[in-house]
């Protein structure tokens, strides 16, 4: 298996000093499974790590844009984002319908003290990371 060639971009290293201490480790966790999922695919040779709406994002050439945030308005979550218009979230609702919080069909929301189901979460990441080869499987796959 090849290695996974991160393409980073030094603005998303200035986000992650930007949250809070509490949040630093959270926000690099969520990264850290971003990047596991995709080194576990085979089809994901690439990966781009950028900010949209100012947020760490991650895009891989058949996937669909990943995004992780922390929001001071929301300081006690933080939370992984997919594409609304994608059969992601409604997807994982189907197939995890109790391992996460979800709002509406964009994202899944965590609570800074609760733990992460780790599986099942990578398992939605490389959903989304080869989603465009994989949207016409019956629940994705998954």
């Amino acid at each position: 298996m090849e290695q996974l060639l991160l393409l980073e971009n030094p603005k998303v290293a200035l986000v992650f000093e930007g949250y809070p201490d509490l949040i630093r480790p959270k926000m690099r966790a969520l990264r850290n499974l971003i990047l596991e999922a995709a080194n576990e695919l085979d089809d994901v040779q690439e990966l781009e790590e950028t900010l949209k709406w100012g947020e760490p994002s991650y895009i891989a050439k058949k996937g669909s844009t990943i995004r992780i945030d922390w929001k001071k308005k929301t300081p006690e979550h933080y939370a992984i984002y997919f594409k609304c218009t994608s059969l992601l979230v409604t997807t994982f609702k189907e197939v995890f319908p109790d391992q996460f919080t979800y709002e509406g069909n964009r994202a899944l929301v965590f609570k800074v003290e609760e733990e992460i189901p780790v599986k099942e979460l990578i398992s939605c990441i490389k959903a989304a990371l080869q989603y465009h080869t994989i949207k016409h499987v019956p629940s994705l796959g998954m």
